[in-house]
């Protein structure tokens, strides 16, 4: 249903053209919309008219219109005023508003439609035939975003992309919970993960302008059907999720970038506990010192380069040899040999998982 604000708004635009005042009324008595408060006196004979089998009439030199969606009364359009096209200001009035009534419903099927498509609401056969009556291709290429950004209660999320989007978009901006907001990108035949990049990159751009800060912004694959949408709205979900645990330094983060990330966010806490004990005995990587931690995530970083990380930690490359001897002999594990180095890194990524998600335990 179309907002009393939108109807004031209209309302309002339209009295500053036509010089007339207009005054909307439900059918149920109420003013949705008014331009002059003396046209609530205008009440009572306007739902006498809408019990009339008439469509418009004039009343002690009042213009009434009936405003039907699909041929259910929905408002009763008052206008007064001096002009002498009172009657075609009347109808043009009367059919804007129609036009919104149409365009506003079919926002809102459209929006419940990609909402129930991205939860899986619905059957394969609906999926389509919806689609077909919604007028929404089937077979363009679509990637599913998800937003998730610290609203005020002053900046609206939501309307703040769907208004960056533009009326005229063929992307879907829509929410399914209060928390984050979906976008249904619909791709161009060569797009790919850098269009995808910029597109989210311009989003953020938007609230930051806004003065919402800590924007996340995650993403799926790229599906072909629609009725693949919600399997990119499931990735994307995924991405948001992971993408703060092991890339917490990004603010934007695709499906295809989680790499091991992915496999051990799906793993149960007791198995990784388990894991951790056999690697580590009784210890954790946290019991290990500041200096410790910084050899091994360079180390990590360089590839285990043994000369390059020396010389970014300003240290003797004895200095790091004696460090990673030092390393093997607390954990087993030596960061030289390749096999050892990739169960190290698992560990450490494992044990991030595990203090992230106790972190919603408390």
């Amino acid at each position: 249903m179309i907002s009393n604000q939108i109807l004031q708004t209209t309302i309002d635009g339209l009295k500053s053209i036509a010089r007339v005042e207009l005054c909307v009324v439900d059918v149920d008595g109420k003013i949705a919309a008014s331009t002059s408060e003396e046209l609530g006196s205008a009440v009572d004979m306007a739902m006498e008219f809408a019990a009339s089998p008439a469509d418009s009439q004039e009343i002690q030199g009042d213009q009434f219109f009936k405003i039907f969606d699909e041929q259910q009364l929905e408002y009763i359009l008052i206008v007064c005023g001096a002009s002498d096209d009172l009657y075609m200001v009347g109808k043009m009035s009367a059919f804007q508003i129609q036009n919104l009534l149409v365009a506003y419903k079919e926002r809102f099927d459209k929006d419940n439609f990609i909402k129930n498509l991205l939860l899986d609401n619905l059957l394969l056969v609906d999926i389509y035939s919806r689609a077909k009556k919604l007028h929404i291709p089937t077979d363009a290429r679509r990637v599913v975003m998800i937003v998730e950004a610290e609203s005020n209660k002053d900046s609206n999320v939501l309307e703040i992309i769907r208004e960056s989007a533009g009326a005229s978009s063929k992307d879907f901006v829509t929410a399914v919970d209060e928390n984050n907001v979906i976008v249904v990108k619909e791709l161009a035949e060569n797009d790919d993960n850098r269009d995808i990049d910029r597109a989210a990159k311009v989003i953020e751009n938007v609230l930051a302008k806004e003065g919402i800060r800590n924007i996340h912004i995650s993403y799926g694959t790229i599906v072909n059907e629609i009725k693949e949408v919600s399997r990119s709205y499931k990735e994307a979900k995924m991405a948001l999720d992971v993408g703060k645990i092991f890339f917490d330094e990004r603010d934007i983060i695709a499906y295809s970038e989680l790499g091991i990330g992915r496999l051990i966010y799906q793993l149960p806490i007791p198995l990784c506990k388990m894991f951790i004990r056999e690697i580590f005995g009784g210890k954790s990587p946290d019991d290990f010192d500041e200096e410790t931690l910084t050899t091994i995530y360079k180390f990590f970083e360089n590839s285990l380069n043994v000369s390059e990380t020396s010389r970014q930690l300003f240290i003797h490359r004895n200095t790091l040899v004696y460090r990673l001897d030092k390393l093997q002999k607390s954990t087993g594990l030596d960061l030289r040999v390749f096999e050892d180095a990739i169960t190290f890194k698992i560990a450490l990524m494992v044990v991030k998982y595990m203090k992230y998600m106790e972190s919603f335990e408390y």
